[in-house]
């Protein structure tokens, strides 16, 4: 198993912590800064990202930040893993909510996932600026156009 692989596999977001732990968090969490505090929190379990991987194939245009986004498809489980990294601190806890709803899918369940409306449950959109909302939409592009190349 090569480094970049096990990087795939340490990944716990999406297998580890799932989309219900983050949304018994924001449920739990009444006011907006602890949500942000959690969501920054978040984006420290990101595992390391390689840097040689930080080239412009694998770089998300579109985002406020620095964004690099890496996948591998598993052939043995049909699974999409995936790779998020940032230079921004609260754009790494977006990433890691992305991850959270998407890594360790096949593509077809990645593809039928509703993310918009998880946003809108979690009320990203109003509480991160038009920016922010433009990359995270920029990152989930970016993995949906991965995942429907993988069951062309």
């Amino acid at each position: 198993m090569t480094a970049h692989e096990q990087q795939f596999l340490d990944n716990p977001l999406g297998t580890k912590t799932t989309l219900e732990d983050v949304i018994d968090a924001f449920d739990f969490l009444d006011d907006w800064e602890d949500r942000y505090a959690y969501i920054i929190d978040l984006g420290k379990q990101l595992p390391a990202f390689p840097d040689d991987e930080r080239v412009e194939d694998n770089y998300v245009h579109g985002c406020q930040s620095q964004v690099w986004l890496i996948h591998h498809h598993d052939q043995d489980s049909d699974k999409l893993l995936l790779l998020i990294d940032s230079d921004a601190m609260i754009v790494r806890g977006l990433a890691a909510i992305i991850l959270v709803a998407l890594n360790a899918k096949t593509p077809r369940e990645l593809l039928a996932v509703d993310i918009d409306e998880l946003f809108e449950q979690l009320d990203l959109f109003r509480h991160i600026s038009p920016t922010r909302g433009n990359g995270l939409r920029a990152m989930v592009g970016k993995i949906r156009d991965i995942a429907a190349a993988e069951v062309a």
